[in-house]
């Protein structure tokens, strides 16, 4: 397990991390700190607790407006339906499939007689 140094609110914290996953970190805390900065750029400077608090609920907020865009109400509606159009589109080509079988024999036992 790696560990990597990393600032934020011009405070130094040691986390732990997957090997491999290092500049990961440091890009994830890269991205609290933009959010840091906003708030002090609007007038927040009272105090670490609660900028990071409102540096958590920025991203929380943007986490919030992605996952709505992500997935409309009636898209799972859509998504279940085109997984059973797959399916009976399969079973039809099956079938399809065991119907050419079946008159390419009997063309064939025609062709012997």
């Amino acid at each position: 397990m790696a560990q990597v140094t990393v600032r934020i609110n011009g405070y130094s914290y040691v986390v732990g991390c997957k090997d491999g996953q290092e500049r990961h970190l440091q890009a994830m805390a890269q991205e609290v700190e933009r959010r840091i900065e906003r708030i002090r750029a609007i007038g927040g400077q009272s105090g670490e607790s609660r900028i990071l608090a409102l540096a958590a609920l920025l991203m929380a907020d943007e986490i919030h407006d992605l996952s709505a865009e992500k997935m409309p109400e009636d898209t799972s509606r859509q998504l279940i339906e085109a997984r059973q159009a797959r399916v009976e589109n399969d079973r039809r080509r099956e079938q399809l499939s065991l119907l050419v079988e079946r008159a390419e024999s009997i063309a064939a036992a025609l062709e012997r007689d």
